[in-house]
């Protein structure tokens, strides 16, 4: 019974620490990155410390992304913007091509529309054609079963 309970206990508690760390991790993270980036530091150099500690933290076999890093960092950033007021300016810097992606599927999707939209077009062309062809058969067959038609007349 009594290690029943302790099991539970730790079971319930680890989860906790481990988002304990992962807090800590993100916003000693932004802070390595905010105060890289206000001392003069380049992009570059600033991300990559702030990302390597980030990385550091997380342990384990999966390695936290490029990209959840930077939102990490910017989610602390805006959770906690008093402490970090110096630093919102940078944040652009961490999803540089976030504008390049919007464009791009913006483009996909223009192409997209104007694929079926042809597709469109060229469905209706054909049931015209179809028609029009009808009508011509319909024309063609009243011709011939108006007239007599007399296989020996030559």
């Amino acid at each position: 019974m009594q290690k029943k309970l302790i099991l539970l206990t730790f079971g319930m508690l680890t989860p906790l620490i481990f988002t304990i760390s992962k807090v800590n991790a993100s916003t000693f993270g932004a802070e390595i990155f905010c105060t890289m980036r206000d001392g003069g530091n380049d992009h570059e150099s600033s991300w990559e410390a702030a990302y390597s500690y980030i990385k550091q933290q997380k342990g384990g076999i999966f390695k936290v992304s490029p990209k959840r890093a930077a939102s990490q960092i910017t989610e602390t950033v805006i959770r906690d913007n008093e402490k970090f007021s110096y630093c919102i300016e940078y944040l652009d810097d961490l999803h540089p091509n976030r504008k390049l992606e919007r464009e791009l599927q913006k483009e996909e999707k223009r192409k997209e529309k104007e694929k079926k939209d042809r597709e469109n077009k060229r469905k209706e062309l054909e049931k015209e054609l179809e028609k029009e062809l009808e009508k011509e058969l319909e024309a063609t067959n009243e011709e011939f079963s108006e007239e007599t038609l007399d296989r020996y007349s030559y």
